[in-house]
């Protein structure tokens, strides 16, 4: 059934759950900024993005394009050696290659509850995607290392990189991904750890928990069903920083169908 029709006939049961990658389910943001700072220095570049640069440059999404955006605010005067984007380009590979690199040795491990959570959605039969921005090399590399050498096959879509022209916060990501899935927003749930994220979620018209992150603890959360610190283990349990968990402890698959319930 078409998506648009399938949206008209108002399906409310939760059947599919949308999650971001970098800073969602794992904190990847600082293991991104030393990947670049490695890839300047191998291109012999002088660079440094501090964490406070950094957390400034997260306001744009997509490595390449931050890349450009740090270039035009800092470098303004600075000459590629060559075509400017082929330059960005393989910045951006380089830098690819040392966060898969340090990922598949072990060094990145998933957010607290992520694991657990995503088995439990397997076992209670919910659909799962993936909406990012990041390339899908890191999300393949994030994956295998941490769940399964075959865990890319439990995922209906890995929406990643630039199948998109547009990048969050526009909700293209998320439309992508829902029709890839033939599923409507009605059905799903989002997992979100930045402002941009839950504005591209929320304009693709989706309900979106959020487990802020470490360079997202000041943004503003504003619309999302639920935010948290993190999704809680047994003995690891959350701190609700807005909305009401109705006195749950972890996020498990009955407290996912209540935020779902109260967003329909």
């Amino acid at each position: 059934m078409p998506l648009n029709n399938r949206v008209k006939t108002g399906m409310s049961k939760l059947t599919t759950l949308l999650f971001d990658v970098d800073g969602t389910l794992a904190e990847t943001e600082e293991i991104h900024r030393q990947s670049f700072n490695k890839a300047f220095a191998q291109a012999g570049l002088d660079w440094r993005w501090s964490q406070q640069m950094y957390g400034e440059l997260l306001s744009v999404t997509g490595g390449k394009e931050r890349i450009r955006h740090f270039l035009a605010t800092h470098l303004p005067d600075f000459t590629a050696p060559g075509d400017l984007d082929e330059y960005i380009a393989g910045l951006h590979a380089a830098k690819t290659v040392v966060y898969t690199d340090t990922v598949s040795s072990g060094q990145m491990g998933m957010r607290p509850g992520v694991v657990r959570l995503i088995n439990a959605a397997r076992e209670a039969g919910l659909r799962l995607g993936i909406a990012t921005t990041t390339t899908p090399a890191n999300v393949t590399a994030l994956l295998r290392h941490n769940l399964a050498s075959d865990s890319e096959s439990w995922f209906e879509v890995i929406a990643a990189g630039s199948v998109v022209p547009a990048k969050k916060p526009a909700p293209d990501i998320y439309h992508y991904a829902m029709q890839a899935m033939d599923v409507s927003p009605e059905e799903c749930l989002a997992f979100e750890d930045s402002e941009n994220g839950l504005h591209s979620a929320q304009d693709a018209g989706l309900a979106t928990l959020v487990t802020a992150s470490q360079y997202t603890q000041d943004h503003d959360f504003d619309g999302a069903v639920l935010v948290l610190d993190q999704l809680g283990e047994p003995d690891r349990p959350f701190e609700v920083l807005a909305g009401d968990a109705g006195g749950h402890k972890m996020v498990d698959i009955e407290l996912l169908h209540d935020l779902h319930s109260r967003s329909a």
